[in-house]
Formats: C-alpha cells, structure tokens, sequence
C-alpha cells in the first residue's frame, strides 16, 4: 500500500466530487441539538425486535410514530404506543420499519478531513446484517428487513435460561453481521446493554464499551447447548496510516467486504447517515460494482429506485432524492404501484454531476425487483458505483488524506510551540 507521489511540502487534497462533507458536518450538529429519549428508543426497539404479533389488515396499515413525533393534542407516544403500532406491521410496513431501526453507512466518495483524528477505522465482514436482542432466557436475531435469522440461546446478558441475572425482562440490544462460514456473530456495533441504551453515546465509548463487556460473558466461547452461536467484537482502529494499513491488509477470522469508517463522535442514529462510510475495493471486497440478478457485473451502471404516488423515482435518502419520473399511462400498462423497487440502467453519457449531486438525463427500465429488498439505493452509493466505473476513491488516496491530516497536525503543533 504504497503512498502516492505528490508534493511534500502541499497537504495532498483530492478533488472533492460530491457534498458529503457538508452533510457531516449537518449531521454532528444535528445530534448535538437532538433531545431524543434513548433509553425508551431502546426499550421499543427490544420489545419489537422480541414478539411483534400478527393484527388486523387495517391495523397493518398505520405505519408506528416515533418517538420524537407527537399526537394531535401534542402529546409525546409511550414506549408502549411505538412498540405496539411495530408489533401490528406486516409485509412491507414491517420490513421497513425494522430497516430503519439499523444505522446504515453512507458510501464514501470523498475522503474526510482530519482522518486520523475524528475516525476509526474496521474491516467490515461478508454476512447478513442484523439486530440482535437477549431477554428473557432467549436471544432472536433479525435481519433488516424484520424476518427471523435465529432464535436461539446465547451466553447473552438474559439470552438463555441458563444463568439470569438481574429483571429476566433485561434486555441487550447489538448489530451485528453473521458471518455463515464461521458461523458468528460479527458485533459491529452496541446499541443497549442490560437496559442501558447507548443511543445517545459516541462511536468511541460504544466500542470501548462492547469490548469491555462482552468480555465479562462467555459470548466468544465456542458454541455450547446454552449457547449456539459464538459472538466476536470486529477490531476497530485509529484511521492512521497503521490503523488503515492493518483494516485494510492485515489478515482476518472472517472473508471481508470492504472497510468500514465510523466517525469517534457520532451518536447510533438509525438510517443512512454520512457520519458512518463503507469503503470497498478490488482487494478488499469481492463485491466492488454491483451485479445484475444473474450475479454479473452489467456493461452499463443499475440503479434501484422507488416508485412514488406522483410517478417520481426516488433515492432511499431523507429527503429522497429524484433521479426520474414515470407517466401515469406507462405505470398502469405495466401494473406499478407507489412503492415498487425497480431497477434502471444508465447510459455514461445521460450523468451529469452538479453541485456535488448526480443527476441522471435518462433511465432505462431493466426490471422490478423481488420483495426481499427493503430499500431503493442511496444517492451515494449511486455516486460511488459511478466513480467507481470511472474515477475511483482510491486506497493511496485515503493514505494520502492521512498523511496530508498528520502533516496539518504536526504543523499546527510547530506554530503553537513557536
């Protein structure tokens, strides 16, 4: 991983292509103002991810508030209210809602300022991505879009009926990505444990957290009658350049997917969020450009995007973004309705970029999608499999914004001694 020839005596910076900086820096400051209750965001969440029950078709239809949202005399929802309006959901209601509870990485198209000072850095494992609970003698896993991964005894806080401690209705709350070749639990994140929600923690305290106390379990013992999956904390390092080196070529348990960038500031949001970044390429991913449904990589770039009411073609972001539209008499010849997953090709020539936004002059209809998919793309994955075709982000550019970091350091560091 050779560093890049450029001129010493410049910080490198690379030509920035894209406004995910400004939605950084938005989104740090949007989390300091937020006043959001996490220990009732947590307990919701256990709840629902433990025994949502089947309802009424009608029931199914009212999507559940949040917790931030209040009713119509202005009074603030119950853990009960949310828990209980997620546990009516079913078919798509239900796969999105579960979805929105992870916090989903943006795709990293420009490489942050001040790496090595606000970032860490991980290799990310192959797998499925999930939420984990344990409570009440059991642990369930789920996948984003609500289904049932596992349910099965763990050594857990409460996650067998072997050794309870404490309220049998404690819960712990973890992302993670299973890992099927090892059969692991790959823990990429903690969002509560034994009742104490996380929320409203930095990325630097939850990892220090989970690494402390999963280790006062038996959780990364092999599997046991009480406990059948085995659970490994994914090594997380300061984005130096050794911290980068090691995510990026050092050997792991696991087969990797790219790497995985979390900023040491940011609270767990559930969502995409520019504060977390997936990274990936040839060496360190087996699944760099995206694939068609027959596993190849098509000549022309895909993108999947959802079907509005107003015929718009949207992005999974909030607020959505619009790359197209469809006319009514082609929506109903082609028997489309508002929430469709479809997927498009596009042409080189029909991309334009501007102000750090995509734009696409023309899409073509490649097919509808199957319901195991929960979301349309993002705007920066759209973006990143473009540069990716075209003008990658580059391993040796992320080593030189480190370096180009640490010489801005060492410099600040001169003036302030001279």
């Amino acid at each position: 991983m050779a560093p890049p020839q450029h001129d010493p005596r410049r910080p490198y910076k690379r030509p920035a292509i894209s406004d995910q900086q400004r939605r950084r820096d938005s989104a740090l400051q949007t989390q300091s103002a937020r006043r959001a209750d996490a220990q009732a965001r947590a307990r919701s969440l256990a709840n629902s991810l433990l025994s949502p029950q089947p309802s009424s078709p009608a029931a199914a239809d009212q999507p559940p508030p949040s917790l931030e949202a209040r009713d119509e005399r202005g009074h603030d929802p119950t853990v009960a209210d949310v828990a209980s309006a997620a546990a009516k959901l079913r078919g798509p209601d239900q796969r999105r809602w579960f979805a929105r509870q992870i916090m989903l990485p943006e795709w990293m198209v420009d490489a942050p300022p001040h790496f090595a000072r606000d970032w860490h850095v991980s290799a990310r494992p192959a797998g499925k991505r999930c939420m984990v609970v344990s409570s009440n003698g059991i642990t369930i896993s789920r996948l984003r879009n609500g289904t049932i991964l596992h349910r099965f005894p763990s050594a857990l806080p409460n996650g067998s009926k072997k050794g309870l401690s404490g309220p049998a209705s404690s819960y712990s709350i973890l992302d993670c990505i299973f890992h099927e070749p090892d059969e692991t639990y790959y823990i990429v994140d903690m969002i509560c444990w034994r009742g104490y929600s996380l929320y409203d923690c930095t990325a630097e305290f939850r990892f220090f957290w989970v690494n402390s106390k999963l280790t006062e379990t038996s959780a990364g013992d092999p599997p046991s009658a009480y406990h059948r999956y085995r659970f490994s904390v994914v090594p997380m390092y300061e984005s130096t350049l050794d911290g980068l080196q090691t995510a990026y070529s050092g050997s792991t348990p696991y087969v990797k997917d790219g790497l995985l960038f979390y900023n040491r500031h940011a609270h767990y949001q559930a969502g995409i969020t520019p504060l977390t970044l997936v990274w990936k390429d040839n060496t360190c991913s087996q699944y760099l450009l995206d694939t068609d449904s027959e596993g190849q990589v098509p000549t022309e770039q895909h993108v999947v995007l959802e079907l509005q009411e107003d015929g718009k073609l949207v992005t999974s972001d909030d607020p959505p973004i619009a790359f197209g539209s469809l006319d009514n008499e082609f929506i109903q010849k082609s028997n489309l309705r508002p929430g469709n997953l479809l997927r498009f090709s596009v042409r080189d020539e029909s991309v334009k970029l501007v102000d750090g936004k995509m734009e696409i002059g023309e899409l073509q209809l490649a097919g509808k999608l199957n319901r195991s998919r929960t979301f349309a793309d993002s705007h920066s994955k759209v973006l990143f499999q473009y540069a990716a075709r075209h003008a990658p982000l580059r391993i040796e550019d992320l080593v030189a914004s480190v370096q180009s970091n640490s010489m801005e350091i060492e410099s600040t560091d001169i003036e302030m001694q001279g």
